[in-house]
């Protein structure tokens, strides 16, 4: 296990622009590369190596093939002299992950899938890129990320707990997400001003995921944007763009037009969003 003295990682300033904070701790970096379950044999994804703790880590549990995505060119340039990307077992892409075809990098690295995910993310992206995963098809499979800690309990969140909204509505729908752990900010270099966590997601079987993530997506924001208002009021601007009466709409979907969004569970939020689907 790669350490902070390690000659093999990078050592350079996080750059805030980039939403950079690094882990160089053996223990935490074994236990995000392993939160999701075993490695050997398996093609994983790693967005933001930085200066490559989680890579070595990653790496050292068995990953057949390990695709890091990293836009920083101090870090990628120093990616590709590791012995592991001269043999081809360590694909570095240098590039911003948002515009990353995921699919196409896994068809050209000639990967087994489904790919893990595992990443500490940069705090400015980590949702965005989360989102995207949720909607991929069945290259995808678990998924270990670091996170904001509220973020991460926003992903998990049950119906009619704080954190519950849109986030932990289309996490549900295709995944079983759960915080393996939390980390002070005292754990990272340079320290974030909140705690962190690793959430992680596992994929539901095939035959209990809705398959209409983008209208979910679409009810679900339209609910939670006016969590404060009962859905009857809350959704009458949304219910009018398809054409639909709010009230009417929610009671033929056997839906309590008097509710608010967060007390819907994950069924009720897909009924509404089946019903869209032309």
């Amino acid at each position: 296990m790669s350490d902070q003295n390690d000659p093999e990682l990078t050592q350079a300033p996080a750059r805030k622009a980039l939403g950079q904070h690094f882990l160089f701790d053996p223990s935490i970096l074994h236990r995000a590369a392993t939160a999701a379950g075993p490695l050997d044999g398996r093609t994983v994804i790693e967005v933001g190596p930085g200066p490559g703790g989680l890579t070595r880590a990653i790496l050292k549990e068995g990953a057949a093939k390990l695709i890091a995505v990293e836009t920083d060119p101090r870090f990628a340039s120093a990616l590709q002299d590791w012995p592991e990307a001269r043999d081809g077992r360590l694909m570095v892409i240098e590039k911003d992950a948002r515009k990353v075809k995921w699919e196409t990098i896994l068809a050209e690295a000639g990967a087994e899938t489904p790919a893990m995910i595992i990443a500490n993310l940069p705090y400015n992206v980590g949702t965005i890129l989360l989102i995207d995963w949720l909607k991929a098809g069945a290259w995808r499979g678990e998924m270990a990320l670091m996170f904001q800690k509220e973020v991460a309990q926003r992903i998990c969140a049950d119906p009619g707990t704080e954190h519950y909204g849109r986030l932990a509505v289309l996490a549900h729908a295709v995944t079983r997400p759960h915080i393996a752990f939390t980390l002070p900010p005292g754990a990272f270099k340079p320290p974030p001003k909140v705690d962190s966590a690793v959430a992680v997601l596992e994929p539901l079987p095939e035959s209990e995921q809705f398959p209409h993530l983008d209208k979910l997506e679409q009810v679900a924001g339209a609910a939670f944007g006016q969590r404060r208002k009962m859905l009857r009021a809350g959704l009458k601007p949304f219910a009018k763009k398809h054409g639909l009466k709010a009230e009417d709409w929610l009671k033929d979907l056997g839906i309590d037009p008097t509710a608010r969004a967060e007390t819907l569970t994950q069924e009720e939020f897909r009924r509404m969003a089946a019903s869209l689907v032309k």
